[in-house]
């Protein structure tokens, strides 16, 4: 069996269901042939079939070809086209109809079908998804366990690096050859309905060498370190960091032009060379689309993932500046054999992760000022500037001379539609999440990163104590899909009453013999109605006088077959005593 369908059938086989492929119309069975047919024997079936199936044979022989007749000649030759393929042969076999259905349009299967299959499902089939997040998490967290029992010494004296880290050399292999692959398959073709003149390679060849030089580097780096650490190169630490600093530089290199884009609009352009834009020639967008990025407005879409693109790429650029600090510190601490501290050496870390969490704070605000603007009434204006809140609201202005006018202080903002309110809701939700996420990232990985420091500066406790929240998390995130996987079942509701009532309702005293609506009368041909039972005392004296002289009492109601007499009384006049007593 191919290895694709061995890992979809591994993955995938409680989601099918175990009677999927029982319960579904055997091709074999359609061409009347056993599952061990050779193509030849299923070629004859198939012009055997069609001499007795195809419509225009069944109206030669006088007989009227019904839409069932042309529902089995359809399903007979979909079942040869199916088995005389030997690709799509193989995977009938392996998986059936439904499975290659399901390969061919993932979103064609009913969920709820799904949720049943999986619920009904076998406790093995559930173990083999198991294991997979078992193994995902195993390849994870291999190389760190690793590190860390190499530290500690669990290895002994003579255990060397290049050992220690071989999963480390196994995942650079794989990702070389993934390299060499990228790059051997040349370029791209053009799909047909493009035209040629639009036609832009997604993967052009300089990009793929260059990333391929680029983790080339990082495999250098690796290599070099785990040499140096084995002393089997005694090169200064400044020379083992020379791939790292190629590497930091020709990202650099990647991101300052982006960095340094100048976005325009079509609007600037058309006023700077005095014509529509659609007169420009070809040389003039040449030389446009290298200088600038051109949008439609400062509105579009276009503009706001073009500033996206710029604003990141100049974060990029500072982050790698405050890499090559830290690398910097770091060859003085090794190479100098300074007496500096660790918490020192690590300074350029600590600052950068401050300022990301800023940039990410000022973002959020900048979106909640946005929305602000456009709708006041929607996000409530901070008074952190010590404005008054009648002047925010544009209730008045005061002149120089202390008289009031009738000028507002600011302008209202126009009217949204919910839509447009909804999406400035959906930008602030997303700007405020995309906050939390950064800075929870950021303090999980400060929490590794000052044990690591601790551990280097002299503290006695195990390395493996450095990945701990590592551990912690991958566990936690392992015993939540084991209870799903293992825990999910289905609910029988064979002989279940479900309780439709609306949440709150006291049923408890209700009378067993009465119906609220309109039943059919054993005794009468019409349908009666029976109202609710008439209210207590104690309900009575809970309402007010004016509610009380309109109440509809009902007088009786017997076995669901005597009419309902319901009368409707108007109490005397009362006097004020007589109504403090009711009350």
């Amino acid at each position: 069996m191919r290895y694709d369908l061995s890992f979809f059938l591994c993955c995938c086989k409680s989601f099918l269901g175990s009677s999927s492929k029982k319960d579904e119309e055997n091709f074999y069975a359609l061409l009347q042939i056993d599952s061990d047919a050779s193509p030849d024997e299923i070629k004859r079936a198939y012009k055997q079939q069609s001499l007795i199936m195809h419509p225009d044979k069944l109206a030669q022989k006088g007989l009227q070809p019904t839409p069932e007749d042309h529902l089995k000649f359809t399903r007979m030759k979909e079942a040869y086209e199916v088995l005389s393929d030997p690709h799509k042969r193989e995977t009938y076999d392996a998986i059936g109809e439904r499975g290659m259905k399901w390969l061919d349009e993932p979103f064609s299967i009913d969920p709820q079908e799904l949720a049943h299959n999986f619920a009904t499902s076998s406790v093995l089939d559930r173990s083999k998804i198991f294991l997979i997040f078992v193994g995902i998490a195993v390849t994870v967290l291999l190389q760190p366990i690793l590190i860390c029992l190499h530290v500690d010494g669990a290895f002994g004296e003579d255990a060397n690096w290049m050992a220690t880290l071989t999963p480390l050399w196994i995942w650079n292999v794989f990702i070389l050859i993934y390299h060499s692959r990228v790059i051997g398959m040349g370029p791209i073709p053009k799909p047909d309905h493009v035209p040629a003149d639009d036609w832009i390679d997604p993967l052009p060849m300089q990009k793929r060498i260059l990333s391929c030089a680029r983790f080339i580097l990082l495999f250098l780096f690796e290599l070099l370190a785990a040499l140096k650490l084995d002393q089997v190169v005694f090169l200064p630490w400044t020379f083992i960091f020379v791939p790292l600093y190629v590497w930091e530089v020709s990202s650099l290199y990647k991101k300052l032009p982006l960095a340094r884009m100048r976005i325009v609009t079509v609007e600037d352009l058309e006023a700077a060379l005095g014509k529509p834009f659609s007169q420009f020639s070809f040389a003039e967008k040449e030389l446009i689309a290298n200088r600038y990025s051109v949008v439609p407005s400062t509105e579009s879409a276009e503009f706001l993932a073009a500033q996206k693109l710029k604003t990141r790429a100049r974060h990029d650029i500072v982050q790698s500046m405050f890499r090559i600090a830290f690398c910097a510190c770091l060859l003085v601490r090794l190479d100098l054999h300074t007496d500096w501290s660790w918490w020192i050496v690590f300074l350029p870390l600590w600052v950068m992760m401050f300022l990301i969490c800023y940039t990410n704070w000022q973002a959020f605000a900048e979106v909640q000022r946005k929305a602000h603007e456009k709708d006041p009434n929607l996000f409530v204006p901070s008074t952190d500037n010590g404005a008054s809140p009648d002047v925010e609201a544009g209730y008045g202005a005061v002149a120089t001379d202390g008289t009031a006018t009738s000028e507002q202080t600011q302008q209202q903002a126009p009217k949204l539609s919910d839509q447009e309110k909804e999406e400035l809701r959906a930008q602030v939700v997303a700007s405020s999440s995309k906050l939390c996420s950064k800075c929870c990232s950021l303090g999980f990985i400060l929490i590794v990163v000052v044990l690591f420091v601790a551990k280097l500066q002299g503290a006695h406790y195990s390395a493996v104590w450095i990945i701990s929240p590592f551990l912690l998390v991958i566990g936690l995130i392992l015993f939540i899909l084991g209870c799903a996987i293992f825990g999910i079942s289905e609910v029988p509701t064979d002989g279940i009453d479900f309780d439709f009532e609306p949440f709150g309702t006291d049923n408890s005293r209700q009378q067993p013999n009465t119906v609220y609506a309109a039943t059919d009368s054993p005794t009468m041909s019409d349908p009666v109605y029976i109202p609710p039972p008439p209210p207590t005392n104690e309900k009575i004296n809970r309402l007010s006088p004016m509610d009380k002289s309109e109440h509809i009492v009902a007088i009786s109601v017997e076995d669901n077959a005597a009419a309902a007499v319901v009368a409707s009384f108007k109490p005397a006049e009362t006097s004020d005593k007589e109504i403090n007593e009711l009350d």
